[in-house]
């Protein structure tokens, strides 16, 4: 029966993708469908940190320095990040620009450039809070607890593999 389940489930991907043929490997159905899953709720958030003159990245930025209260330096901030980003220091230009974080460079080592949020970004992130807690519910809220427990569980296990 569970064979046959497991059956049924397969090909889903391999029909939105309209593919001809069954994927050669059940990893790489597996790994297609994680890509495919992941983009789509990239999409999702994007659209909605545009609304509010952010994106995902300098969103992130945000809640990081939000949930530390303290500043951190740059290179702290980059390796906190959800999805690695190639220019921090770009990325910290535009929301300094924006006036959401300032810069101060350490008095101890000139080198370390710590980051600080601003009350306008503590405000902006405070409007996005509501419409991010609903964002998680639409994309996942019809999965049970355990379910998402497994469902990380599984996304840590297969990090494993993949180097620092």
């Amino acid at each position: 029966m569970e064979d046959g389940a497991n059956r049924r489930m397969s090909g889903k991907l391999q029909s939105e993708l309209k593919k001809r043929m069954p994927f050669e490997t059940p990893e790489q159905e597996a790994l297609l469908n994680l890509v495919r899953t992941s983009d789509r709720i990239q999409f999702r958030f994007a659209r909605l940190f545009r609304e509010y003159g952010l994106t995902p990245s300098q969103y992130n930025v945000l809640r990081i320095l939000r949930g530390e209260g303290s500043p951190l330096p740059c290179l702290e901030i980059a390796d906190r990040m959800i999805a690695a980003v190639p220019g921090i220091t770009g990325l910290i230009d535009r929301l300094e620009a924006m006036e959401l974080v300032t810069r101060d460079r350490s008095t101890e080592d000139r080198r370390v450039v710590n980051v600080a949020i601003t009350a306008k970004a503590l405000e902006l992130l405070g409007k996005l809070d509501g419409p991010v807690g609903d964002l998680h519910a639409t994309l996942v809220g019809h999965l049970t607890h355990a379910e998402l427990r497994e469902l990380s569980r599984l996304l840590e296990k297969a990090r494993k593999s993949l180097p620092e």
